[in-house]
């Protein structure tokens, strides 16, 4: 397959770094908003890194749940693969794309378990099937088939009813952030990259190159 003639012109903004706020949180809350308004697909969406104890780095995607000046939290199984490289090397990546508006999002930062009554909190918000669903999916091992996941579906709605509790293997996670940087597409892939890097409890922002 021969990709090289397969490229895009990215025309639709632009980002000045001097016209930034001094907080980068102040500037995802607005893209974030602006893609959520646009009503772009699954504006939410993140790409997460993680690495094991070794480095072997490893990515999926989540789904970011909230945000504040504590960080950005997305929500899972412990046991998985990301639960367990997060136990052993608890720092991460996000990446958001946000296509349809030529841009991009990059935060790094160790990252935390949220704390159990945030992580009760949500799950009561999540629908049934979503809350089931957590008690029956042994995340990220192998299985014999899809029936394994239906059958244990089935005992854990037999047992707990309309009001199955969080398991004590799936909460939340909170990367705290220690720079974000953000990527406006433009002409001649003369990219505008701007990042903040938190240096002594204060960010400083910064033009990076393409």
């Amino acid at each position: 397959m021969d990709l090289r003639g397969l490229r895009k012109s990215y025309e639709l903004g632009e980002l000045d770094e001097t016209a930034l706020p001094g907080s980068p949180e102040a500037v995802f809350e607005r893209w974030l908003a602006d893609a959520i308004a646009a009503g772009l697909p699954e504006p939410s969406a993140m790409t997460l890194a993680t690495a094991d104890a070794r480095g072997r780095p490893s990515t999926r995607v989540v789904l970011l749940k909230s945000a504040d000046a504590r960080g950005l939290v997305f929500y899972t199984n412990y046991h998985s693969r990301k639960g367990q490289e997060l136990a052993a090397n608890p720092q991460a990546a996000l990446q958001f794309h946000w296509v349809e508006a030529e841009r991009a999002v990059r935060v790094e930062g160790l990252v935390e378990k949220a704390e159990a009554a945030e992580s009760d909190a949500y799950f009561a918000t999540r629908p049934l099937d979503s809350r089931i669903g957590a008690w029956a999916s042994p995340q990220s091992q192998v299985i014999p088939s899809r029936a394994l996941l239906l059958a244990n579906a089935a005992k854990a709605s037999a047992r707990y009813g309309l009001n199955p509790p969080r398991p004590p293997h799936w909460g939340g996670y909170r990367l705290v952030p220690e720079l974000w940087e953000f990527w406006q597409g433009r002409k001649s892939r003369l990219h505008d990259r701007v990042r903040y890097v938190l240096l002594d409890g204060a960010w400083k922002k910064e033009r990076l190159a393409p």
